[in-house]
């Protein structure tokens, strides 16, 4: 009977002391869910994120005012094939570079007017044509371009100059295609300074003509800005 009573006395202690435990665990959980910021208050801060520097746009090129030019033309032109305001289209034959890069690349399409065409008998007995390039193709975008003219003229039976009008280093040389439909010489170079002339550069034909293929130099009478790729 004793050992009986004493096997309750101690069950009873037991769930005294368990049903206290539980108790404790539950105001534990109440005060976690009644308070989350002290329940992470031990977390580690999360770190700022690191922003990447906005790229840069490359700097334009500008290439300077008296820079050449030199293209070759995609058609004849002529003091009596052409007529002023007329448009001509050429390639340019060498690269142009600044600083080291290039600005205007070789083969980029140009083009140009006709300021003045015309013939014989015309212009107190002589022939004169005057062109100037008026836009440069680089990478699919046409930019507007301000150059010195080539201009030729013509006085007197078979006497041919060259002027560079508006100022600049020389008048292109004239090379490629051929005079007298394919028979005869080729086409002789052109050198002239600012107001100065050069030597002839036909023989035989009075009009002036300039075959395709012919090569000339135009001098940039203003910078040109070209955006680097």
């Amino acid at each position: 009977m004793r050992s009986r009573t004493l096997l309750i006395t101690l069950g009873l202690f037991l769930l005294l002391i368990f049903s206290a435990c539980s108790k404790k665990q539950d105001q534990s959980a109440d005060n976690n869910a009644a308070n989350p910021a002290q329940s992470t208050s031990t977390a580690a801060p999360a770190q700022p994120a690191q922003t990447q520097p906005a790229p840069t746009a490359p700097q334009p090129i500008v290439v300077p005012a008296g820079t050449t030019v030199t293209v070759r033309l995609a058609q004849s032109v002529g003091s009596k094939i052409s007529q002023a305001g007329q448009s001509f289209s050429g390639t340019v034959t060498d690269p142009v570079a600044v600083g080291g890069t290039t600005a205007i690349p070789a083969g980029a399409k140009v083009s140009g007017t006709v300021l003045d065409a015309k013939p014989l008998g015309r212009f107190a007995g002589g022939a004169s044509l005057s062109l100037r390039l008026t836009s440069v193709n680089i990478h699919g975008t046409d930019l507007p371009i301000k150059t010195s003219s080539v201009t030729q003229v013509e006085k007197g039976k078979g006497k041919r100059t060259a002027v560079l009008a508006g100022g600049g280093a020389a008048v292109g040389a004239l090379i490629g295609g051929l005079a007298g439909g394919g028979k005869g010489a080729g086409i002789g170079a052109l050198a002239g300074g600012g107001a100065g002339t050069g030597g002839a550069a036909f023989t035989g034909n009075k009009d002036i003509v300039l075959p395709a293929e012919s090569a000339l130099s135009f001098t940039l009478s203003q910078p040109l800005e070209v955006q680097a790729q």
